[in-house]
């Protein structure tokens, strides 16, 4: 049976070293979660190289990624999508009261 589970959020911050390691803080439901990827097999590196350079080139825009993982624990894929901006679904709430 695969079971597979995701988590939704922003990616907040984002360290590359020279290494060619990346890390990034993923911010989901109030708490913040750091994944990396490393090119050395010694190193704990969770995520899959292309599945990092995609979330880190959402740092600083206004898009929300869901991670998708197996049940391994591994990321299997990603969703992007435009976030909602609170601000602007409490404007229209009160503009549909209003009429």
């Amino acid at each position: 049976m695969n079971l597979t589970h995701s988590i939704f959020g922003q990616v907040i911050t984002v360290r590359k070293f020279t290494h060619g390691d990346v890390e990034f803080d993923f911010y989901h439901e109030d708490e913040i979660i750091t994944y990396g990827y490393s090119s050395d097999p010694n190193r704990l590196g969770n995520f899959p190289k292309d599945l990092i350079e995609i979330l880190v080139s959402t740092l600083a825009t206004d898009v929300c990624v869901e991670i998708f993982f197996g049940d391994d624990g591994n990321p299997t894929h990603v969703e992007l999508e435009e976030c909602d901006d609170e601000e602007d679904l409490e404007e229209d709430l009160d503009d549909d009261s209003d009429s």
